[in-house]
This record gives structure tokens, C-alpha cells and sequence, in this order.
């Protein structure tokens, strides 16, 4: 049954730098928001960690890891990694249509209700977060 959707809640998936991780993070996040009783959010919930995980294994040499939090009727999904190089921003999605790569960003920036990144530091290792919010209405 699922819970009580005003209770705040936050999970974390820490994933070596292996393409297979993007798959297992996207099940990840489904078997989460479903068990939390969010299945509406779960399409582009998962198409917005897809893109922010395959980024974090495609750009960067060091693992990563999925954070996928719950407050107050907003998801925010992020994902972290090593490298602390921004992100490259987001071109227009109408100019990506027909690319192979980069797309990742600029679906986030479509789809997301908020999006951002920042650097992180932590026991002499750097890295970046990024992340992106979805209203639950």
C-alpha cells in the first residue's frame, strides 16, 4: 500500500562507472516512485534520471550515484560524479532533433520543472550534482 505522500522521504544509488548503471538506476526509480505510490510521475521521472545518470557515466571516469528525494509534493532527482567541470548548457531541444548526442540537458531543461547544477567537495574529493524538480500537481 503505498505511503502517505506528505511524509519526505530520500534514497540513494551509488553506481560504478558502467553503461549498464543508467538501466539499473531507471528500474531503480521506478520500483521507488511506485512503492511510494507516485506511478504518475514515473515516465518522465525516468527519462530525467536516464539523462542525468548517462551523463554522469558517459563524461566522467569516476563512479557516480542517483539521488532521488520526496518533500512537500516536489521530486527532485540529481545525480552526482566526479568530475566538477560544469555541465555543457543545454542547447535548443528543436536544433537537437535529429543529433546523436547531447540531447541529455536540453530534455531535462523540457521537461523538468526546475533544473540546476553545483559543484561539490567533500574529504578532498571534488565533484558535481546535478539535478532537476518535478511538481507532484
Amino acid at each position: 500500500m503505498p505511503e502517505d505522500e506528505s511524509e519526505p522521504w530520500e534514497y540513494c544509488l551509488y553506481i560504478p562507472n558502467d553503461p549498464r548503471a543508467v538501466t539499473v538506476s531507471r528500474r531503480t526509480l521506478r520500483l521507488i516512485l511506485t512503492m511510494h505510490g507516485l506511478i504518475r510521475l514515473v515516465d518522465v521521472a525516468e527519462l530525467l534520471a536516464t539523462e542525468l545518470v548517462a551523463n554522469a557515466v558517459r563524461h566522467t571516469k569516476g563512479p557516480a550515484a542517483l539521488r532521488v528525494c520526496w518533500s512537500a509534493g516536489v521530486l527532485r532527482i540529481g545525480a552526482w560524479d566526479a568530475d566538477p567541470e560544469p555541465p555543457e548548457p543545454p542547447g535548443a531541444l528543436e536544433q537537437l532533433t535529429e543529433a546523436e548526442e547531447g540531447r541529455g540537458l536540453a530534455l531535462v531543461r523540457a521537461w523538468a520543472d526546475l533544473w540546476g547544477w553545483h559543484p561539490l567537495a567533500r574529504n578532498g574529493n571534488r565533484g558535481k550534482y546535478v539535478w532537476c524538480e518535478l511538481a507532484a500537481a
